[in-house]
């Protein structure tokens, strides 16, 4: 189910700035907006886009490890401490 979130909102996001994308190249060629201006424009929702991805990374990850703390399971980390401990003995 995460799986498919995450993708969805990948599949979203692309849509969304080829959309925009090509809203700007059909106002540059109505000369509503300068061709400057518009490359300045793509640069700045670029740059929002990578800062809120990794705002939102964050926050998943946050809230995956709670819910693998409410629901008891077993991490990678913790195997490998087990599997240490059982070694050294």
């Amino acid at each position: 189910m995460i799986k498919e979130l995450i993708y969805t909102s990948l599949g979203a996001t692309a849509l969304i700035k080829q959309r925009v994308e090509e809203e700007i190249k059909t106002l540059e060629k109505k000369g509503k907006i300068k061709k400057d201006d518009a490359k300045e424009f793509l640069k700045k929702m670029e740059k929002r886009g990578k800062l809120e991805d990794k705002k939102i990374k964050k926050e998943l990850r946050s809230h995956l490890k709670e819910l693998i703390n409410e629901l008891g399971l077993v991490t990678k980390k913790d195997l490998q401490k087990l599997k240490d401990e059982l070694s050294s003995k």
